[in-house]
Formats: structure tokens, sequence, C-alpha cells
């Protein structure tokens, strides 16, 4: 998926167990979003990363080492971009090194665990029943070496625990999250995940927890409502509900969370609006994912105000207008409105410049689709079953396996964009292809053959546009033999 020629603007390939070198790969110029985060990844971070234009970086929870390169975006990141690698994490948004110190392993350290926060711990594995994935749980050994425990380096307290697994035999791991939990009061980060056996309600102690900044209780049974008492974590920065079973409304005190940048409640059983205030979190900058609700109602217009990266709010059962989630001058990379009941006139939006991603399939979206999408650089774009009418004036079927012959192919007039790249097609370029006024066309990586027609936009496109065909050949490419 890596590679300086790819235009791939998205990479999320995190959670799983990929085990490889970082230092030796090369990363397309497209690329603004990397998540890595939670695998067995190597090496070290290679420099070639400060020329991207990066938008979001996770390298979290993985075995790199070395020294993070200064330039681009990647002092842009705060720790949690970075942590969990081999480090202590001591004041790594000063150092920003990976492995500089193994303290955390070290004879000095063993006896300066924190008694009050080893004895909350030992209860915590005792309300969850023992289970086998807490077995380094030991009360003879220091707390700071256990299994999904990190302490800070100064203070020697616990600022993270992390516990999930999606391998916990389920008679061994049956318990609500345990009350104790809030008696923990250095936590900035607490993560439950892939726990099928976690149930019950969100506790209500996770309120003590003021210095949170990363909370995920994900890929849960967790039911109820979500919890008014989260605005009262006002260090959060994500937060992350997904794959639970909560219901009832989204609470609109949410948006009083003064530093959140991220926002997950997909795949839950949420009813109810999306609450106006939304549209007044303090960080315009922000990616939001509500999809897969039985979410109602429209849009709020104040959601306008934001400039997401990322917002996701497919598969509920919105209506009215969401032309107001667009703009010119929005940072929105990914959007999603797939499969609701929206209905607006798309030949009026203008979207912007870094959208690589749009599916607005399965509404009731009406009016032509724009020739301002000719401009964008997308990766994904999908508007079926929709109510959309007027002339295509863009063709993407790119990195496909498709095998026709061109030559023989016929083009509407209306035609600004055409991206046919790393396919099978062959044949030549059909001459029509002069008469249109494109703004965009990529033939390469196929078997095409002879040479390209003369006249029209077809010589002010580069020889990447054209090149690795079977022969073809002429402006911009070599003259043809």
């Amino acid at each position: 998926m890596f590679g300086r020629n790819r235009a791939v603007a998205s990479v999320d390939v995190s959670r799983n167990q990929l085990e490889f070198d970082l230092s030796k790969v090369v990363f397309p110029n497209s690329l603004s979003w990397l998540d890595l985060n939670h695998n067995k990844i190597y090496g070290s971070l290679p420099v070639g990363l400060t020329a991207l234009d990066l938008q979001y970086l996770n390298v979290s929870y993985n075995r790199l080492c070395g020294q993070i390169p200064a330039g681009g975006k990647l002092q842009s990141f705060d720790n949690y971009s970075y942590f969990h690698n081999n480090s202590n994490q001591q004041h790594m948004a000063t150092v920003f090194r990976l492995c500089l110190l193994l303290v955390l392993v070290s004879p000095a350290l063993s006896e300066l665990c924190n008694p009050k926060d080893k004895k909350v711990l030992l209860q915590i594995k005792k309300d969850l029943n023992n289970p086998y994935l807490l077995a380094s749980w030991d009360p003879n050994t220091d707390c700071c070496d256990w299994y999904t425990v990190t302490c800070d380096s100064k203070t020697n307290r616990i600022n993270s625990l992390t516990i999930f697994d999606s391998a916990i035999p389920t008679t061994n791991f049956s318990a609500q999250i345990p009350p104790s939990i809030g008696d923990l009061p250095y936590l900035q980060t607490l993560e439950f995940h892939k726990l099928p056996n976690l149930t019950g309600p969100l506790q209500p102690a996770i309120a003590k927890l003021t210095r949170l900044t990363y909370l995920t209780i994900s890929w849960t049974n967790l039911s109820g409502p979500v919890p008014t008492f989260l605005a009262q974590l006002t260090n959060l920065v994500f937060l992350d509900l997904s794959f639970n079973n909560l219901s009832g409304s989204i609470p609109p005190s949410l948006s009083q969370l003064p530093n959140l940048l991220s926002l997950r409640l997909d795949r839950n059983h949420l009813t109810g609006s999306i609450p106006d205030s939304f549209g007044y979190f303090k960080v315009t900058e922000i990616y939001i994912y509500l999809s897969h609700n039985n979410l109602t109602g429209e849009i709020p217009k104040s959601l306008a105000n934001l400039n997401f990266t990322r917002i996701d709010l497919s598969r509920n059962k919105l209506e009215g207008d969401a032309s107001v989630l667009f703009g010119p001058n929005k940072a929105t990379q990914i959007l999603d409105v797939s499969r609701n009941q929206l209905e607006f006139n798309l030949s009026n939006v203008v979207f912007s410049n870094s959208l690589t991603s749009l599916d607005l399939n399965h509404n009731k979206i009406y009016g032509s689709l724009p020739v301002g999408l000719t401009a964008l650089n997308l990766q994904f774009f999908n508007v079926s079953y929709n109510r959309l009418c007027g002339e295509i004036p863009i063709v993407d079927v790119s990195r496909n396996q498709l095998e026709f012959n061109l030559s023989n192919a016929m083009f509407t007039n209306s035609l600004t964009s055409l991206d046919l790249n790393h396919n099978k097609i062959y044949g030549g370029l059909p001459v029509e292809l002069t008469a249109l006024n494109f703004q965009y066309l990529n033939v390469s990586y196929n078997r095409l053959c002879g040479e390209i027609p003369v006249g029209g936009k077809l010589q002010s496109f580069d020889m990447y546009s054209y090149f690795h065909n079977k022969c073809l050949c002429g402006s911009p490419l070599p003259p043809c033999k």
C-alpha cells in the first residue's frame, strides 16, 4: 500500500499484528492520514515523513526506537501519537524521542510502585474475575512493570491503563467496569477494547479521572446512555465509545469539552437528533463518527461552523439539507452521509480541495454533479441511489481489473475528468478525446498502444498521465518509432 508513486491519502492499519521495519518504508506524497497504532512495528520513523502534509498521525503502541525526525508536521502532534514505544514517555513533547530511556524496568524503580495505585489495580483485577490477560498483575512485583500498565517516570503514579484483547476466554472475563477505576487519580489514558463480556453502564467513577486525555471503551457490550458526566473530563482529547450497545440521545454537553479532537459514538443504538451545540466545539478542526445508529431529524445548521477533518454520519435516519457540511475553505478529507434520507441540491455545493473521500449513496439528493468535482483528488466517490440527473463530467474507475478496448469507447461531450489508471485496458486512445475539455486525464499503468492523438488538451498533461503502457508513444511520451 506504500510507495512514492501511489495516490494514497489515508492509511489505517491500526490494531492488528503487523510486524515490519518502518525505517524502510517509502510513503506516497499524497498521504495525509497515517494510523499504525497497536501493532508490532519496529525500526524508526523515516525522515521522509517530514515531507508529508500529515493531518493525522498515530504510531503509538508499537516497538519503534530512535529520535523523531525534526521538521514537517511531526512536532505538531502530541505525545499520544507516539507513546508506548518502549519508552517511559518522559517529557516527550519536548525531547521527541521514542526509546531513549528504559528506566521503567531498572532496579531503581522496582520498589517505587505507589502502594495506593497497586492496591487499586489488584482490586480492579479481582472485580474483573482475575482474567488471564492480567496474569502479570502479581502483588509481589512492581505494578509499573505489569502488562497494560504505565507509570509516570517522575511520580511513579499510574498514568495509563489499556486493557484490550480479542481472545480473552469468555468464562474468565465477565464483569462491569470496576468502580475502583476512579481511584487512579493520575490516569491520563484509559482503554477497554475488544472485551465482549464487559457489560453494564459506563461507571460514574470515571468522572473522577479529571486528568484523562484519552478515553476508549470500544467493542464491548456496555449498555445504557452516553453519560453527561463525560463533559466534566475537560482534558479529553480523544473519546471513543464505538461498537457498544449504548442507547438514548447524545448529550449536548459533550460540546463543552474544550480540547476534544476526536469523537466516536458510531455503531451503537443512539436515538434522537444531533445536538445543535455540536456546532460550537471549542476546537473547530475535529473528526466525528456517529454512523450506524438510529439518529433522526435534520443536520444542525450550526455544523457549518466546524472545520471537520473527518465526519461520518452514515446509516442513520437523518433528513433534510447536508450542504452545511461542505465549503471551499474547510479541511475536510473524508465525508460520509450515505444511507440516510437527506434531500438537497448537489448542484449548488462547493467542495473543499482537501476532500479525498465522498460517500453520498442511498439518499434523496437531486440536481447534477458539479463541475468542481473535477478539481478534486478523490480516492473514493459514491453518489449511487439518489435522484441526480444531467451529464457526468467525471469518470474514475482507476485501480481495478477492467479489461476492454479503449479504441471502441464513446465519450460524452461533458466529460472533463477521466481516470483509468491501473487497469488492463488495451487498444489506442481514440481521436475523439481531442474534442473534450479535459481538466484531468490519467490512463497510466494499462496496456495501451499507438500514438497519442495530437490536439485538444491531450498534450497539456505530462508523461505521468500516460506512462507504463505497452507501446503508447507520441507527445508528451517519446516519439513513435
